[in-house]
């Protein structure tokens, strides 16, 4: 893919990674630390955009010649925002929540450009079959889903024995929805 400007990815995931690779876009990867606080008082698909804009403002003393690519997801059951696990017990307090029932999962996305934010969301619905103990143990002990919003990734072993059903973008889910990110970069070229 052919973008007027190099691209920076503002993310340490190695998912995000994997995924802006396959869009076939050549970008290099700088992290500056941001705070990811939100007011409690507002909508799960607000907060994902809020967090993943005030990411991009960490770069605005970049040349305006860098495209900055940041994202944020979050889990979200019953109004409850659930982002990444700070222990064990907190992974699997959340996993035992999400255990036969049907959540949203929202991947906040910002495009800075010539100093423009251009920010969107996707919303997935993902539900998950009752989950056992063991099945919640096994998977917390052996991939450690620590730097998961809701303990948990949809590409790793709980989401193929677990995940009943999905409704949106799957790589929305995984944290980078590709569609959607395509049609913004495609429209900077444009």
């Amino acid at each position: 893919m052919n973008l007027p400007a190099p691209v920076i990815l503002a993310s340490n995931s190695p998912r995000r990674k994997e995924l802006l690779s396959e869009l076939e876009v050549e970008f290099e990867i700088l992290v500056r630390p941001v705070s990811e606080y939100f007011p409690e008082d507002i909508h799960p698909r607000a907060v994902a955009v809020l967090v993943s804009e005030n990411k991009a403002k960490a770069y605005d003393d970049l040349s305006p010649d860098n495209i900055v690519i940041t994202a944020d997801t979050i889990v979200a059951l019953e109004g409850e925002i659930m982002g990444k696990p700070e222990n064990r017990e907190h992974a699997v307090e959340m996993l035992t929540k999400l255990s036969g029932k049907t959540h949203h999962v929202v991947t906040g996305v910002t495009v800075f450009w010539k100093g423009r934010f251009k920010s969107f969301a996707e919303e997935t619905l993902v539900t998950f079959k009752p989950l056992t103990r063991e099945e919640i143990d096994y998977y917390i002990d052996t991939c450690e889903p620590y730097d998961k919003a809701g303990a948990y990734g949809i590409q790793e072993w709980i989401g193929k024995i677990g995940i009943t059903g999905i409704e949106g973008d799957y790589y929305g889910v995984i944290g980078l929805p590709l569609c959607k990110l395509y049609q913004e970069l495609t429209q900077l070229s444009a």
